[in-house]
C-alpha cells in the first residue's frame, strides 16, 4: 500500500471515529428526549385511566341503583298480589325492564374495568421499561464522565512524566557543570597557591635568609665546626 493510500485510509478511518462519536453523543440525547416525551405519554396514560376508573365507579352506581330499584319493585310486586294483581303484573314487568336495564350497565361496567385492568398492566410496563432506559442512560453518561476524567488524569500523568524527566536531565546537565566549574576552582587556586609560595622561596634565597647555593668552603666550615 503506496504512503498515499495509507493516508487516505488513515483519514477516514480518522473521519469514522469522528462520526461515529458524534452519532453516539447524539443518541444519549435522542433517548433524553425519547424518555421525556414518554413520560409525558404516561402522564396522559394516568390521566385517561383516571377518567376511565371515575366511568367504572359511575357505572358501578348506576348497577348498584338498578340493583336496588329491582329490589324495591319486587318487594312491591309481593305486596300488590294480594289486592291488585294488575299492579303486581305491572311491578313485575318494571323488574324485567329493569333488569335489562341493570345487564346493559353491567356490560359497559365490565368493559370498562376489563380497559382499566389493562391500561393499568401496559402503565406499570412502560414505567418500568422506561426507568430501565433512564438507568441506562444515566449509567452510559456517568461511565463516559468516568472514562474522560481517567484520560484526562492520564494524559496529565504522561505530561507530567514526560516533563519530570526532561527536568531531570537538565539538573544532571546543571549539576555536572558545576562539578566541572568547581574542579576548574580547585585547580586554579592551587596553581595560584604553588606560584605564590614559588615566588616566596625565591625572594627568601636572593636575601640569603633561606635556601640559595651553598659554597664547598661554607660546607667545609661546617663539617669541621662540629
Amino acid at each position: 500500500m503506496s504512503v498515499w493510500k495509507k493516508l487516505i485510509t488513515a483519514v477516514k478511518g480518522g473521519a469514522t471515529e469522528a462520526a461515529q462519536a458524534v452519532a453516539d453523543s447524539q443518541a444519549i440525547r435522542i433517548l433524553e428526549q425519547e424518555i421525556r416525551e414518554a413520560k409525558d405519554e404516561l402522564r396522559k396514560s394516568d390521566h385517561a385511566r383516571t377518567q376511565i376508573l371515575a366511568k367504572c365507579k359511575l357505572s358501578q352506581q348506576k348497577v348498584d341503583g338498578y340493583s336496588k330499584s329491582i329490589a324495591e319493585y319486587e318487594a312491591h310486586a309481593r305486596k300488590a298480589i294480594e289486592t291488585d294483581r294488575q299492579l303486581a303484573l305491572d311491578c313485575a314487568q318494571k323488574v324485567s325492564d329493569l333488569k335489562e336495564e341493570r345487564a346493559q350497565e353491567q356490560q359497559f361496567l365490565d368493559q370498562f374495568n376489563a380497559s382499566e385492568a389493562q391500561l393499568a398492566k401496559n402503565i406499570q410496563q412502560a414505567k418500568e421499561n422506561l426507568r430501565r432506559l433512564e438507568q441506562q442512560v444515566d449509567m452510559v453518561k456517568a461511565t463516559e464522565s468516568v472514562q474522560k476524567a481517567q484520560v484526562a488524569v492520564s494524559s496529565r500523568h504522561m505530561g507530567a512524566n514526560s516533563k519530570m524527566k526532561t527536568a531531570t536531565e537538565s539538573l544532571s546537565r546543571i549539576q555536572e557543570k558545576q562539578k566541572m566549574r568547581s574542579a576548574e576552582l580547585e585547580a586554579a587556586e592551587e596553581l595560584a597557591a604553588n606560584e605564590s609560595s614559588s615566588d616566596l622561596e625565591k625572594r627568601l634565597a636572593q636575601a640569603g635568609i633561606k635556601g640559595g647555593t651553598t659554597s664547598a668552603d661554607d660546607e667545609l666550615a661546617r663539617i669541621l665546626g662540629k
